[in-house]
């Protein structure tokens, strides 16, 4: 298992969506170890539950075949690679001044500037398909612009649950069983039990101000109420560090911008972020925390929801309240988009013209996002260099 999922963890750029082609090819095509029903039944309740579908659909992938040492073995495999990475460049990140360093940096946040407006079109065109949906999301841009905190997004979220289940009559439910996994609903009760815990308790520990208490409990809540993963974890992580001051601004678009030139899990911007922490709460050690923090609670809810989920798939308030939910992240990202990504990106027509051809690359021709950061880094860089002259 670990062999398999290092293999994927060297090799899966392109994002979350693209995680779940490559998944298909190894494990239903290549190694046959689940069929299509199988691997969409999978699929299917990791895209219902928060945190980052790709790699919980990993971690399921490695419990249905190897027990919990295979999930385990699956996680570390697909994450590690990605996670070192954007450590290392939070290593490197204090070493880059001078103008062309900065230009380079600033080229970054133009990458995240085009792939969450691609990763958003691409929402919204799933998550949105009729006018109630779009109505939710055009309310939770407009509630997050107007009063955005960490508690408006819990807020936008629950509300656009209960908006899908008034109004999103058209999601019904689907066919299909889940597979077992061997989990019965004690333990998954248990499992639900300590993700409950956690979010609740976290923030009251937190109190006490031990700076590791406070980092688990920000990339946790982070992890626990990301709906949709990939590029939507990034405005409840932009509130986690960057409201509260722990990491600057600039800084966290360039390493949201790194995290699209590596491959593997997005969440591993963790790695980068919880490096970047000041103090003794930064470095190895908050790497660790952080990173752990954020896949955690995913896990714990996947493990959790399996024994209950053959029941739940079935019924129709469970998906329309899911689909409403699924409205609002779209709103979420959208304002995302404007604040900070937008407002922190685009300084100038020149800004502007590079982010609208990388974002045409990916939308039009379907490049990998590695390219469009060489693209966005080097056309910056370049710009720089002939304002110089």
């Amino acid at each position: 298992m670990f062999r398999a999922f290092g293999k994927l963890g060297v090799t899966s750029f392109g994002g979350p969506i693209a995680h779940i082609g490559y998944f298909r090819t190894e494990f239903v095509e290549r190694r046959k170890w689940l069929d299509d029903r199988q691997f969409a039944e999978l699929l299917a309740l990791c895209q219902f539950l928060p945190g980052p579908a790709s790699s919980q659909l990993g971690f399921a992938i490695g419990l249905t075949q190897a027990g919990p040492l295979g999930a385990l073995a699956a996680f570390v495999a697909f994450t590690l690679p990605s996670a070192v990475l954007l450590f290392a460049f939070a290593g490197l990140l204090p070493a880059l001044d001078g103008a062309l360093a900065a230009a380079a940096i600033h080229g970054l946040k133009i990458v995240a500037l085009a792939v969450v407006a691609h990763g958003l079109v691409g929402m919204a065109r799933s998550l949105t398909p009729d006018w109630q949906r779009i109505l939710i999301a055009l309310a939770a841009v407009g509630l997050m612009l107007s009063i955005g905190s960490a508690w408006t997004q819990i807020a936008v979220i629950l509300l656009g649950g209960i908006s899908g289940f008034v109004l999103c009559r058209a999601a019904g439910p689907q066919d299909g069983k889940p597979v077992d996994v061997g989990i019965g609903r004690r333990i998954g009760f248990v499992l639900l039990t300590v993700f409950v815990a956690l979010l609740v308790g976290l923030p009251i520990l937190a109190t006490s101000n031990h700076p590791a208490v406070a980092t688990v409990d920000a990339f946790y809540r982070a992890g626990a109420l990301v709906f949709g993963g990939g590029h939507v974890v990034l405005p409840l992580l932009e509130e986690t560090v960057v409201k509260p001051g722990w990491i600057a601004a600039d800084e966290f678009l360039a390493g949201y911008g790194a995290a699209q030139a590596v491959p593997g899990p997005m969440f591993t911007l963790a790695s980068y972020l919880g490096a970047l922490l000041p103090g003794a709460s930064g470095g190895i050690a908050g790497a660790l925390l952080a990173t752990l923090a954020i896949f955690v609670p995913g896990f714990l809810l996947l493990a959790g929801v399996l024994p209950f989920w053959r029941n739940l798939s079935r019924r129709p308030a469970a998906l329309r309240f899911i689909a409403g939910v699924n409205a609002a992240v779209v709103g979420l990202l959208g304002a995302a988009l404007y604040d900070p990504v937008f407002t922190s990106a685009a300084t100038g027509i020149v800004d502007l013209l590079i982010a609208a051809f990388a974002f045409a690359a990916l939308v039009r021709w379907n490049v990998s996002a590695l390219w469009v950061v060489v693209w966005c880094v080097g056309a910056r860089t370049t710009a720089t260099m002939l304002a110089g002259f």
